[in-house]
This record gives structure tokens, sequence and C-alpha cells, in this order.
């Protein structure tokens, strides 16, 4: 039988082949590279599918968060408060701009920030909150925010995975997308992604003009023309060949984003009607009642999951594990303090949960025998 990767870029370009070299022709031909009309038009465009007055591209995800702190003014003396089930860069981006990062314990059925948890993490010291759209869920927002407000505190969500998202909310009418409440919003397009380029690739959405400003200039150089610095800034440019393949997909996003859901639908009725789910050894992804979940991943709780994982690679099938380190217990954060034991529900996700094909090119017969393995395993 044929392999069933954990993700399938090839099907997703093949139908958009044409148009995106013929794009990609057009940025080699004009020879401009960096930054420029493409990246603006992009620019807009991603703001406008947000819902944002502005959006800044910049190299990549990462950078996203970090230019987001400098804007911000973060620095020596302040905390930054975030989750430590999450990827690297979500608390690294505190150290690059000499900030503390600050962990609380997660909610155990969506593994986004647990708001309470949040609360009893706060010290006098916090300045921001990076709460994690995690796997393309949103957080709960409005509960962040109303603490954000009654603290004097700055928001910036990681929604890396998560664009296109929406969340319901009771400060305004109808859906918001991800990263789209906070002071900043911050996405990657990584190729992974649900919206992935051919290489790294960040953008940050912003409906303040202050904000928007500061980081157009922080991400060159902190100058708006050569040789004149009113900052020191990075080199953290979205170049002209990225945002021309994501101009060309950016369309194709909601379509997708529906064929990711249609494909986690399947999997958590199949996943029931095998009766794994009755009996415990397998506990499909929650759906938080505030959030539309568009699937960057979709990601099991399993019994056994390494003996799981090693039983779907033999049979060649893919799977991925996010993540395996809660992020308190990196040896980089070692200086914190943090302890086994300190955030037992982040301890406890990275030795449960194991994350399997969804991209929306899978095909039922695939996803019936990505199942009907699992259940092998267990039977």
């Amino acid at each position: 039988m044929e392999p069933i990767p954990l993700l399938d870029l090839q099907a997703q370009f093949a139908p958009l082949r044409d148009e995106i070299e013929a794009a990609l022709r057009e940025v080699v031909e004009a020879q401009a590279f960096i930054l420029g009309p493409g990246v603006e038009r992009l620019e807009h465009e991603v703001a406008s599918f947000v819902g944002a007055k502005h959006a800044i591209g910049c190299a990549s995800g990462t950078d996203a968060l970090i230019l987001s702190l400098a804007a911000l003014e973060l620095g020596p003396g302040d905390e930054v408060l975030t989750t430590p089930f999450s990827f690297f860069s979500t608390a690294s981006c505190a150290y690059k701009v000499g900030a503390r990062v600050v962990f609380a314990d997660i909610d155990a059925a969506t593994f986004n920030l647990d708001p309470e948890r949040v609360e009893d993490a706060l010290t006098p010291r916090t300045r921001a909150l990076i709460p994690v759209h995690l796997f393309g869920q949103c957080a709960a927002m409005d509960p962040l925010l109303d603490l954000a407000e009654r603290r004097g505190l700055s928001v910036v969500e990681d929604a890396a995975q998560a664009l296109g998202a929406a969340q319901r909310t009771r400060r305004r009418e109808g859906a918001v997308a991800a990263g789209a409440l906070g002071d900043l919003g911050c996405y990657s397009f990584f190729p992974s992604k649900n919206l992935g380029g051919f290489g790294d690739g960040g953008m940050i959405a912003t409906s303040s003009d202050d904000l928007a400003e500061r980081l157009r200039l922080l991400r060159v150089h902190g100058g708006r023309q050569m040789y004149e610095h009113r900052y020191v800034g990075w080199n953290s440019r979205l170049d002209a060949l990225q945002a021309a393949v994501l101009r060309v997909k950016l369309p194709h996003l909601p379509e997708w984003s529906r064929g990711r859901a249609a494909n986690a639908e399947r999997y958590d009725r199949w996943f029931h009607d095998s009766g794994l789910v009755a009996e415990g050894v397998v506990q499909t992804p929650a759906r938080a009642p505030h959030s539309d979940h568009i699937f960057n991943q979709y990601t099991l709780r399993v019994r056994d999951r390494d003996g799981l994982r090693e039983h779907l690679r033999r049979r060649e099938i893919g799977q991925a594990v996010y993540y395996p380190v809660p992020l308190h217990l990196q040896p980089c954060f070692a200086e914190l303090g943090y302890r086994e034991g300190a955030f037992p529900e982040a301890e406890r996700a990275c030795r449960e949960v194991l994350s399997l094909p969804v991209y929306p090119e899978l095909g039922e017969a695939q996803q019936r025998r990505v199942v009907e393995t699992i259940a092998e395993y267990y039977r």
C-alpha cells in the first residue's frame, strides 16, 4: 500500500502549479525580490481577510512574535506570560527582547491557556500575554482580554497555526478572525501551515496605526530609508517570491479549511464508531463553543502513545507529536526554576498527544486506513 504522509504538499501544489509558476516568473522578470508592490498587495489582502487595519509582512512567524514584543517596547525587567504547551518560539521571543517568560497551565480539553491559571501566574512585572491558538482553535479570548484590561497588559495572539480560524466574542458582532482581537496577531507561513509558502515567512496584524508604523521600521533595521535608523531593528523582510506564492494560495484557504474540518468530523465519527473512544484508549479533539476549529493539526489523546506511534510508522502512516517536551522543562529555561509537576496538564498532554494526517486532499479510503490501523493496534 502507498504510504500516507502527515502532510501532502505536492497534492496541494499540483492544481495550482501553472498559476504559481506564472506568479513566480513575474517576480523573476521584474527582479524585485525584497518587499515591494507584491508584498504590499499581500499585506492588504491578509489585513482584509482577518479584519485588521494593517498587516506587516516579515521573515517568519518567530520574527512576527519578536517584532511584536519589540514594538510594545518590552525589555529587561518585564515579564511575558504564555503557555508551556506550544512551539519553542512562543516563549523564546521574550528572551530575544530581554524580557522574562512566565508560564501558566493549559485547559485539558482545548490545549489552550486556562484563563484561571493565567490570573494566578501574573505578577507586578507582567506586561504582556501571548495566548496561542493551538492546532487551529482559538483560545478563550474574552476572559483573557478582560484580565488584560484590568491589569493593563498588552495581548499578542500567536495565531501561527490559526490563519482562517474564527471566534465568537461578546466584544464584537459576528465571528472574529484569530489574531484580530489582541493588540497584535502573529501568523506563520511555514510550509506546513494551513497557508504555507515555499519557505519561511510571517505576518503581523494590528489595528493600531502607531504599532504598525513601528513594526514597519523595526523589520528593516529600524529605519524608513537607508542609513537612517530610528530604532535598533532587525533584518526581517518578507520577500516578493513568498508573497507571490501566498497570494495565489490565499483565496483557496477557506475551501481548504472546510476540507480539513470535514476530515476531522469523519475521523471523529469513525473513532466513535470503532469503540475506541468508549473504551477510553482514544480521545478525539474537543471543539470549544466559542471557536471554529480549522485543524492545522488533528490531535488525539491516546493510551500508550509511543507504542501506537511506532505501529503507525511501521504501517507507513504519517503522524507527529506536537509537543513531546513542555517548554518549562526545556534545558534553556532551567534558570526560570520550574520543575516537573509545575504544569500537570501541559505535561500530561506531552505524554498523550498524537497528530494524524488531516490535510484537505486526504481521501476517505486513506482516512479509513488510518482509523483501522489504530484500531488494529489496540485490538
